[in-house]
């Protein structure tokens, strides 16, 4: 069965920092496109940070410059490293896989982690 699990989200100061972790079963990983997103109440979920077709990596400007995405193939893992955060990074962040060829039929979602930053 596919699954995708966070961890690592929790409560932090401005100008904090935070390391997400998505660990992925059931899928052949090296296969898929891997992304954060995130959603406050209300908002749609918005991408923060994805790795590209070619292999590049790409952010929303929002988060440029203070959050990485990184991966481990051999651990069937993505990462967010996520640093000097603002009040507005306050989301529930989830993890995306999309396979590279089928995103139509072979999309999935984390259940997400709570990200909460205030003084």
């Amino acid at each position: 069965q596919e699954q995708l699990v966070e961890s690592g989200g929790g409560v932090v100061q401005p100008g904090g920092s935070l390391r997400l972790s998505c660990e992925a079963s059931g899928i052949l990983f090296s296969s898929y496109i891997m992304a954060w997103y995130r959603q406050v109440p209300g908002k749609q979920r918005e991408l923060v940070a994805t790795f590209t077709d070619n292999g590049g990596t790409a952010y929303s400007d929002s988060v440029k410059g203070r959050f990485t995405i990184s991966r481990d193939n051999t651990k069937d893992a993505v990462y967010l490293q996520m640093n000097n955060l603002k009040s507005e990074d306050t989301a529930v962040y989830y993890c995306n896989a999309r396979h590279l060829i089928l995103s139509n039929q072979l999309t999935y979602w984390g259940q997400g982690t709570q990200v909460t930053v205030y003084s």
